[in-house]
């Protein structure tokens, strides 16, 4: 079975579902230019995730961060391919999630 990425201007990869109050954020998201692309990943039901999408940047990847979303009561894995580091991709999150 192979999968086709679809994409979303281009830069936001979908190989799997992405939880629905966290799409407008990484459409958002993928109209910087520092962003290369975002591949949503494996979707799970968490008990903590109610409220606003949070999303964690957790560890560096080889081009970019892996991060965690919380929203809609589950947890999705986001790959972030970026030249940028940690803090600067954390304030171009926290104002696509605040726009």
């Amino acid at each position: 079975m192979s999968f086709r990425l679809r994409t979303a201007q281009g830069k936001l990869k979908i190989e799997h579902s992405i939880l629905e109050s966290l799409r407008p954020v990484l459409e958002r998201l993928v109209t910087s230019e520092q962003i290369r692309s975002v591949i949503p990943g494996v979707i799970r039901p968490v008990r903590d995730a109610k409220g606003p999408v949070r999303i964690r940047i957790t560890v560096p990847v080889t081009n970019g961060w892996k991060a965690i979303a919380l929203a809609n009561g589950a947890r999705q894995e986001l790959f972030i391919s970026t030249p940028l580091g940690e803090e600067e991709l954390a304030k171009l999150l926290r104002s696509a999630i605040d726009a």
